[in-house]
């Protein structure tokens, strides 16, 4: 029974977005398997789909999904392929929630993670909650060689940022509407290394309560080695590029302070417009 005086608990709206690129093929069942996570939160909340490309026909099977659930789902998008940070960040400036997070277009994350990171989200009263595959009670499929990899990547990235996480790569996370508000003006990375760069800007502003939650995720790739798959050479070189750009604009050029705005060069369709 509520008890005279009691405050009743604040309800915070839900924003997700589901960055897509060339996934005519799974767009619909992925945005609905999404959907059906979120009915079952006791969460208020829209999913905004970003074609981070319109180079298929991701665009339209997205729409007619859409129209279904025209009040839960909503897709917008842009003619060239722009990187998933992009995409990202483009889909979290359109939005309303008071939580923010994104999770990838496919099937290697369940969604059902989502509930996790929720939970855990309101446990710690965290600014960001981001999906690890280090988590203890993670259940993780995906190659050795991508372990390694991976290992190696994060003592790297916490030694130039002094992360206190075990993981920053999964495409799973929710924001505070506040951290993207400090943030997102501020963030330059399209492709590889988005996701350090906005954990590692946030840190640097101060928003400390930085945590893991666990995932379930399955990552496969046949019998090909990860290490001779097309593009995957060219992708870990540019992450940490990416990585190393993003030290030199924090501990060299200062890039990311309030008194260098001036110089911020991240378009304005990408920050915040209000609610």
């Amino acid at each position: 029974m509520k008890k005279r005086g009691q405050k009743k608990p604040e309800t915070l709206f839900l924003s997700v977005i589901i960055p897509a690129y060339k996934a005519e093929k799974i767009i619909q069942k992925s945005l609905k398997r999404v959907k059906d996570v979120l009915d079952d939160t006791r969460y208020p909340y829209e999913i905004i789909c970003v074609v981070d490309g319109r180079v298929d026909g991701t665009f339209e099977k997205a729409e007619k999904l859409a129209k279904r659930y025209r009040r839960k789902i909503k897709v917008v998008g842009y003619d060239n392929n722009l990187g998933k940070g992009h995409a990202v960040k483009y889909g979290m400036a359109q939005s309303k929630g008071d939580i923010i997070g994104f999770i990838d277009a496919g099937f290697d994350i369940n969604p059902n993670s989502l509930s996790l990171l929720l939970e855990h989200f309101e446990w710690y009263r965290a600014d960001i909650i981001v999906g690890s595959k280090r988590h203890p009670v993670s259940k993780v499929v995906y190659p050795w060689q991508r372990r390694i990899l991976s290992f190696g990547y994060q003592i790297f990235v916490r030694v130039l940022f002094g992360l206190n996480i075990k993981d920053t790569q999964v495409g799973l996370k929710f924001f505070r509407r506040k951290v993207l508000e400090k943030t997102l003006p501020r963030l330059l990375v399209k492709a590889w290394a988005f996701d350090v760069e906005m954990l590692a800007v946030a840190n640097y502003l101060g928003f400390k309560r930085i945590y893991e939650a666990p995932i379930e995720l399955k990552m496969e790739f046949g019998g090909a080695s990860v290490l001779t798959s097309k593009g995957f050479l060219r992708t870990v070189f540019w992450m940490f590029w990416d990585t190393l750009a993003i030290f030199y604009r924090l501990r060299i050029k200062r890039y990311y302070r309030s008194d260098n705005k001036s110089i911020w060069i991240t378009p304005h369709y990408l920050t915040f417009k209000g609610r």
